[in-house]
């Protein structure tokens, strides 16, 4: 059955060390999501995502627009990060355990990865609605997409990590 994301209670964050000592975080604002879940039988399930890379957020103006140029993301030639799932599979750790994988394009580079996923519902909501709920992460090495803008700190070590960590807190309405 299609099922619509619910942007007001969903996100998509990601994680990256700031000169080797600790991490900042940031999210994307603007996304969507459409799923095409099989209630009984999730493996057979699917979704696709497509997020704006201009709305990312670290709650830095200037580190945002960085991230926005050339030296990443490169919003102007490249504005959109997509996902498509290839596959869902149980990963027999419990109920609700997947793993998802799928293409990742990020600066116009595609490539497969794995999310670690809880799947929750589906439920029903007060007003009547079937919902259904996915908790996903995974770690990924940015130079991969081409992501390389880096500098090199005086004590040595990078400015930015290379290793970004992505999670994503979906929450899926079943379409009418």
């Amino acid at each position: 059955m299609p099922y619509t994301i619910d942007p007001a209670h969903s996100s998509f964050e990601f994680s990256v060390k700031h000169m080797v000592i600790a991490s900042t975080k940031g999210r994307f604002a603007t996304f969507d999501a459409t799923a095409n879940i099989d209630d009984a039988n999730l493996p057979q399930s699917s979704a696709t995502i497509s997020i704006d890379a201009a709305s990312i957020d670290t709650r830095d103006a200037t580190r945002d627009n960085h991230l926005r140029s050339a030296d990443f993301f490169d919003v102007e030639k490249f504005p959109r990060i997509t996902f498509q799932s290839k596959t869902v599979e149980a990963k027999g750790k419990g109920k609700g355990d997947y793993r998802i994988v799928g293409d990742l394009n990020i600066h116009g580079v595609s490539k497969e990865v794995a999310l670690d996923a809880e799947v929750s519902g589906p439920v029903k909501d007060p007003w009547g609605n079937t919902r259904m709920g996915v908790s996903a992460q995974t770690k990924i090495n940015r130079k991969d997409w081409g992501l390389n803008w880096n500098s090199v700190l005086e004590a040595g070590g990078l400015l930015v990590g290379d290793d970004v960590r992505l999670t994503a807190e979906l929450e899926f309405v079943k379409s009418a």
